[in-house]
């Protein structure tokens, strides 16, 4: 949710700024970004979660409605409530709005046994059906460790890829066809320092790789682009466009679903990489939580030097 007013003045209760409310806008967050980027560059979505019956909940399932994900195996539950990030954004009547705080009302999800059996069939079925499997883990509880072998046995017995990305325990999903984690996350993992040392980043890359048994591991790196490990070796992929950023909310939603679907297209690793970085290169000169479109890859592709 980003809720936009304009500065008004300082407050005389305290020293901080009056907004005059302008608007209001809702997207897709967490797993929804996810799949609304595969949906905005041509993949058939199918949407699997939690939502509460409440009223952002409601607006979850207009929106994926409005934007033609199959959100069957979202399940409305009485038992908690939707996820929301409000967002606050402000600035003066001709500057551009700038975010100034952030409020989550993000509860853990803690499902009964029916509700368990309810999530893992509606998971299951979706599974069946699909090319490709993303897991979007963003903490709130969703993925037990049954789920995910339950993905994980589906992904193998089907031949598909199935993709990981998680900010909080990635050491949790080993054996998947990879994983799309940040190099933060891999120092605070880890306790290293990895971001003045390429060299130390691709042998503990390399390592990390081996020990979760992935085919491929692909570290974010901002500004200096990514870093690809597997089976043939490693490749530092250079930034794409600019690195004056104007938002980076959701980049790494937008990654995880370039890479996946390219890889259910029959990409390689490597190219699924150079188009997901291009994916996220463009998305964060965006602002807010936005998508990519299929038209907008296809033309950053084809502006490409000839030799890239």
């Amino acid at each position: 949710v980003y809720t936009i007013g304009t500065t008004a003045r300082i407050s005389r209760e305290a020293p901080v700024l009056i907004l005059e409310f302008e608007s209001e806008q809702i997207f897709l967050g967490g797993a929804g970004n996810a799949a609304s980027n595969i949906r905005s560059c041509g993949g058939m979505t199918m949407l699997a979660g939690v939502i509460g019956q409440d009223t952002h909940g409601d607006d979850i399932s207009d929106l994926l409605s409005q934007t033609g994900i199959d959100g069957g195996a979202v399940l409305p539950l009485d038992t908690t409530r939707t996820a929301v990030k409000t967002r606050i954004l402000a600035g003066g009547r001709h500057t551009t709005r700038q975010q100034i705080v952030r409020l989550d009302r993000c509860p853990k999800i803690a499902l009964n046994d029916d509700e368990q059996l309810r999530i893992a069939r509606l998971i299951e079925d979706r599974a069946a059906e699909a090319d490709a499997i993303v897991i979007s883990d963003y903490g709130f509880g969703l993925v037990t460790d049954d789920i995910f072998h339950l993905l994980l046995d589906t992904a193998k017995r089907r031949s598909i890829p199935i993709t990981v990305d998680t900010r909080y325990d990635f050491p949790k999903y080993p054996g998947v066809t990879a994983q799309t984690p940040n190099e933060t996350e891999i120092e605070e993992l880890l306790g290293v320092q990895l971001q003045t040392d390429e060299a130390k980043l691709i042998a503990t890359a390399r390592d990390l790789r081996a020990k979760l048994a992935l085919e491929a591991l692909l570290v974010t790196r901002g500004s200096k682009g990514m870093l690809l490990v597997d089976e043939n070796g490693h490749e530092a992929i250079p930034i794409f466009g600019s690195d004056e950023v104007a938002d980076v909310t959701g980049a790494g939603d937008t990654v995880i679903a370039v890479f996946t679907l390219a890889l259910a297209s029959g990409a390689s690793n490597t190219h699924a990489a150079r188009l997901a970085n291009i994916a996220g290169g463009l998305v964060v000169m965006k602002r807010g939580t936005a998508t990519v479109s299929a038209q907008e890859l296809a033309s950053a592709v084809k502006a490409l030097p000839d030799d890239v």
